[in-house]
């Protein structure tokens, strides 16, 4: 989150012991109208496979996957195998990942509040295009608007999270985003499990109601604040300070104040974020915006959600079973948040992750051989190995629910000073749009040529992220925002990349007294 090229890098003074204040009602309210964001992309998640699989969509859209879907000798991997399918759920995020990066400039120039509401609005007028759609190119265009709101929303909410929180609960606080995520998954397959019944037309009703939260996160943006941060940077010193004094309780902000004052006139001094990022000394957090959205695709729980449906019933469920065990690993998936939330800010970033890494791997791998045993082509489970199987993937998905699925965007959102950290979300948005976009187009086809495989295929980046964590991600619990430059400082790995203190050069047209500046 993310231009000159030895630019500041931070405030030059640890102030974390002095910030003082409370959590207020104000700060929890605001964030919990924030984090309606996410909600808009967890719908989307849960809708798209359970939509997928209603024949009444699949007549009207893709009749060929329909006339697969009949045929009792097809291939149980492959029925559903069609990159035209597969291109409407991965459109959206194909366009998101374009919408994330135009959405940096606005979000750094005209604040959070603006990003997230011009999200809203985009995602209204693509679920109100899905919902009226007579033919495949009005669908796919209402896709594309979905991608643009989704783009612009998971660019600014988790920076706005991660801003209004005080230092020793924005853990909790910024995963309010990832539950309101799994909330809107699992409400979406409680919907397509409702008008799956209601045929031929169910599927209109399951996309138009994407208007819901698109409304609530387009009228809360209106009513909400702008961040401190957010308004510092822009030279709204004084709205700055007063916004800082109502979200913490009081008076004495001093110190938290200093040090966005701070980071404000470092990021004012970057003209080109996305330049600036580039270089060595923001190599550390480059690194993890990078690696930490790629990590959380390639678990392959975007894969689960958005296929769920389909994903059972080529195990043998019926159809409307198929949506109810979509629906059960969606209320998981919800549940599971809340362990996340409680235990973040106790036990830390690292714990989480690496812990849910090893039940992941556990749990595809034992699917990968009740798959590979019990079920093959023109076979269904068993009674008794279907329940296994859904038991195991709920297993999976609750071990997701509590590390990378919350903590893959709390981490990023968190880790990069105020002058690359909106440029700096933009490269987390885009990369896991990226990798839902391949995962989205690619995951049938690899389903119909790896078989059972698949699941040893997502074990296997299972493992390589949890020793990633354990090598490369230092602890940021705790860590007030804008001194979060001592942690990488501090690291056996990263501190030989980032300076001991900040430098300045004649790039930035600054003198290189940077000591002096970050103590004023």
């Amino acid at each position: 989150m993310a231009g000159g090229s030895l630019g500041p890098t931070g405030v030059a003074k640890e102030r974390a012991e002095l910030y003082q204040g409370r959590v207020t009602c104000y700060v929890v309210v605001t964030c919990l109208i924030a984090a309606v964001g996410g909600s808009i992309f967890g719908y989307d998640i849960g809708i798209s496979g359970g939509v997928t699989s209603m024949d009444g969509f699949l007549r009207k859209f893709f009749p060929e996957v329909y006339r697969n879907k009949q045929h009792a000798h097809e291939n149980n991997y492959c029925k559903y195998n069609n990159q035209v399918l597969a291109s409407f759920t991965s459109s959206l995020y194909l366009a998101g990942l374009v919408s994330s990066l135009v959405a940096s400039p606005i979000t750094r120039n005209y604040g959070r509040r603006a990003s997230i509401i011009c999200g809203g609005v985009s995602f209204l007028i693509g679920a109100t295009l899905n919902a009226a759609a007579e033919n495949l190119a009005m669908l796919i265009v209402g896709r594309i608007m979905l991608g643009v709101g989704i783009g612009f929303g998971n660019q600014a909410v988790p920076l706005y999270l991660s801003e209004m929180a005080p230092a020793h609960l924005r853990g909790a606080l910024n995963m309010m985003f990832q539950l309101a995520t799994t909330l809107g998954i699992f409400t979406a397959n409680m919907i397509n499990y409702g008008t799956e019944k209601l045929r031929p037309w169910g599927w209109r009703l399951s996309l138009g109601l994407a208007a819901a939260p698109a409304l609530l996160m387009t009228v809360g943006g209106l009513f909400l604040p702008e961040t401190p941060n957010s308004l510092v940077e822009r030279g709204s010193n004084e709205e700055g300070r007063r916004v800082l004094e109502k979200i913490r309780g009081t008076d004495n902000v001093n110190a938290e104040f200093q040090d966005i004052v701070d980071a404000s006139e470092l990021a004012n001094a970057i003209k080109h974020p996305f330049r600036n990022i580039l270089e060595k000394r923001n190599r550390p957090q480059f690194v993890m915006a990078i690696f930490m959205p790629t990590f959380q695709i390639l678990t392959g729980i975007n894969s689960i959600l958005f296929y769920a449906p389909v994903l059972f019933q080529s195990m043998g469920f019926g159809g409307s079973a198929s949506l109810y065990s979509s629906a059960l690993t969606g209320a998981v998936l919800a549940s599971s948040t809340f362990i996340s939330i409680a235990t973040v800010d106790r036990w830390g970033r690292r714990t989480l992750l690496i812990s849910g890494g090893i039940q992941m791997v556990i749990c595809q791998c034992i699917v990968a051989a009740i798959l590979g045993v019990k079920f093959g082509n023109n076979q269904e489970l068993s009674k008794g190995f279907s329940i296994l199987v859904v038991t195991v993937i709920c297993l999976f998905v609750v071990a997701f629910g509590w590390s990378w699925g919350p903590l893959g965007w709390t981490v990023p959102s968190e880790i990069f000073p105020l002058e690359t950290r909106s440029a700096g979300q933009s490269i987390t948005v885009a990369v896991n749009l990226l990798f839902t976009f391949i995962i989205g187009q690619s995951f049938l086809s690899l389903l119909c040529t790896f078989k059972f495989g698949i699941f040893l295929f997502f074990a296997g980046w299972i493992t390589i992220m949890t020793i990633f964590v354990y090598v490369f991600l230092p602890e940021t619990k705790g860590v007030p925002i804008e001194e979060m430059i001592f942690v990488w400082r501090k690291h056996w790995f990263w501190k030989r990349m980032v300076p001991a203190y900040p430098e300045l050069d004649e790039s930035n047209g600054r003198e290189s007294n940077s000591t002096e500046m970050g103590a004023r």
